[in-house]
């Protein structure tokens, strides 16, 4: 029930910042996912990945939270995954979308089929 109780977290918080005043068709929130892949892609692209050691450093030694996350995570492709995934989750928590249980029945369904599920890749 991991990422359940987190779509749910996710939604509630979506809510709460006005991300949810009006209805949402399914297609926008799908093509927002997806933006956020492509900006993944374009960090990718760019070489710019978090740096994980330098924002706990910053941290350690007093650093302000906020500035540390800009400085060392923001716009990264660790960041934007990140993304990806709170829209998703948001989603799933709108839509009351068991993820845990459909991911679950995925794997054991991808389990059952053949190499590269029968493609060259």
């Amino acid at each position: 029930m991991i990422l359940n109780d987190k779509s749910k977290e996710i939604h509630e918080y979506a809510k709460q910042k006005g991300f949810w005043d009006v209805p949402r068709e399914t297609g926008t929130l799908l093509m927002l996912i997806v933006s956020e892949l492509s900006e993944a892609m374009e960090a990718d692209r760019k070489v710019k990945y978090a740096q994980e050691e330098a924002f706990e450093r910053g941290l350690h030694v007093g650093g302000n939270w906020k500035a540390c996350f800009e400085e060392y995570i923001k716009d990264t492709f660790e960041d934007e995954i990140a993304d990806a995934f709170i829209r998703l989750l948001d989603l799933c928590g709108a839509r009351n979308i068991n993820i845990d249980y459909f991911i679950e029945q995925k794997l054991k369904y991808n389990q059952t089929r053949e190499y590269r599920h029968g493609k060259k890749y």
